[in-house]
C-alpha cells in the first residue's frame, strides 16, 4: 500500500514538474507569436489579425498564470492555509476567463467600427504573421498535451491556445477571400467570429471555476453511485453528512460519517482502510476524512441543517455556530426527540 502511495506521489509530481515547465516555454513562445502578430496587422492594417493578436495576449496571460499558479502549487500547507496553495491556480484561471470576457467586447466594438468604415488590408502580411502563430502554438499544444490532464490552468491555457489557432486559421481564410474578392468587410467578420470563440472559451473556463471554488462536487462523479459503493464496504452501514469537493483540479476530498458496528479502533482499521482504497481506485480521491460511528452515537441535529424528519443526512447543510447557538437555545430538545434517522440506502430511493 505504502509503495502504490509512494508510486502515485511521485508521478504526481513529476507531472507536475512537466506542467510547469510546459507552461514556462509556452509563455516565452507566446510572447514571441504576440509580437509578430502585433507587427502584422499594423503593417496589413488587419482587425483580424490585430484581434488575433489581442486573443493571443490572453493567451500569454493564461500561460504565464498558470506557471504562476504552478509554482506557488509547490508551496508547502501553513498553520494559515492548511490546504496549501493550491487554490491559487483556480484564482488565476478565473482571472484569465475574466480577461476574455473583455478581450471579446473590444473586439465587436472594434469590428463595428469597421464595418461602418471598411479599411483596406495586406493579405499577404496576414497570411504570413498567422502561419507562424500557429506553427509556433501547435508546438505548444504538443507540449501541453503530455502534462497533467486534470491541471485546469494547463487545460485554460490548452483551450486558449487551441481556440487562437481556429482563429489564426479564420485569419488566413478571410486574407485568401479578401485577395481574390477585395471584399474588405470579410476581415471585421472574422474579428467577430474570433470574438464569440473567445466568449464561449471566456464562460466555460469561468464556469469551471466558480464550481470549484464553490466546493461543488465534480460533474463528472455521481454522489449517489459513490455511496452505494462505500455501503457495499464490508463492515459500514450507514453514511451522512457526506462532503466531495476539488481542492483544485484534480484533487479531490471527502469528508462523511460513517456508521459501523461498535469497535475499537484496531478493529475498525480494515473497514477504513477499505474504503479509502475504493475511494482512490473508482473515484481517484486521495484525501478523505472519514468519521466512524457507532449506533450507539447520538444525532448531529443542530450543528447541521437536515431535512424535516431527519437528523442525520446525507448530504448535511453546514450552519454557523452562532445561528446554531440561537437555534438551540429558542427550542426545547424534546420538539425534535421525535425526528427519526434515515439510512443513506433509503434516501438513495428518494
Amino acid at each position: 500500500m505504502a509503495q502504490g502511495i509512494s508510486a502515485h506521489n511521485h508521478t504526481h509530481a513529476h507531472a507536475h514538474q512537466l506542467t510547469r515547465d510546459k507552461l514556462r516555454l509556452g509563455f516565452i513562445l507566446t510572447l514571441a507569436i504576440l509580437a509578430v502578430e502585433v507587427a502584422g496587422g499594423f503593417a496589413a492594417h488587419s482587425l483580424s489579425l490585430l484581434s488575433d493578436a489581442g486573443h493571443m495576449l490572453t493567451d500569454a496571460a493564461a500561460l504565464g498564470l498558470a506557471w504562476f499558479a504552478a509554482i506557488q502549487a509547490e508551496r508547502p500547507a501553513d498553520e494559515r492555509r492548511t490546504f496549501g496553495y493550491h487554490r491559487t491556480g483556480i484564482l488565476t484561471a478565473l482571472i484569465n476567463g475574466m480577461t476574455l470576457v473583455v478581450i471579446a467586447v473590444v473586439i465587436v466594438f472594434e469590428a463595428y467600427q469597421r464595418f461602418q468604415h471598411p479599411q483596406e488590408v495586406a493579405p499577404g502580411i496576414m497570411v504570413v504573421a498567422a502561419a507562424i502563430g500557429i506553427l509556433l502554438n501547435l508546438y505548444i499544444v504538443f507540449g501541453l498535451q503530455q502534462s497533467d490532464e486534470h491541471n485546469l490552468n494547463a487545460r485554460a491555457a490548452l483551450l486558449h491556445i487551441l481556440g487562437d489557432i481556429g482563429a489564426s486559421l479564420g485569419v488566413i481564410i478571410g486574407a485568401i477571400a479578401i485577395a481574390f474578392t477585395r471584399a474588405y468587410w470579410v476581415d471585421p467578420l472574422i474579428s467577430v467570429l474570433i470574438a464569440v470563440l473567445v466568449a464561449i472559451t471566456a464562460i466555460r473556463l469561468i464556469g469551471e471555476a466558480v464550481s470549484i471554488l464553490m466546493e461543488s462536487a465534480p460533474r463528472d462523479l455521481s454522489l449517489p453511485d459513490l455511496v452505494r459503493d462505500m455501503l457495499r464496504v464490508p463492515g459500514i452501514r450507514d453514511v451522512h453528512d457526506l462532503h466531495v469537493w476539488s481542492i483544485t483540479s484534480g484533487m479531490l476530498a471527502l469528508s462523511c460519517h460513517a456508521v459501523i458496528d461498535d469497535l475499537p479502533p484496531s478493529g475498525s482499521a480494515p473497514i477504513l482502510d477499505a474504503v479509502a482504497a475504493m475511494l482512490r481506485r473508482n473515484y481517484r480521491i486521495t484525501h478523505t476524512t472519514i468519521q466512524f460511528e457507532s449506533t450507539a452515537h447520538g444525532s448531529h441535529e443542530g450543528f447541521c441543517v437536515c431535512p424535516p424528519g431527519s437528523c442525520d443526512a446525507i448530504y448535511c447543510d453546514l450552519r454557523p455556530t452562532a445561528q446554531h447557538d440561537h437555534n438551540h437555545n429558542g427550542h426545547d430538545h424534546s420538539d425534535h426527540s421525535g425526528h427519526s434517522h434515515v439510512p443513506a440506502d433509503e434516501a438513495l430511493k428518494n
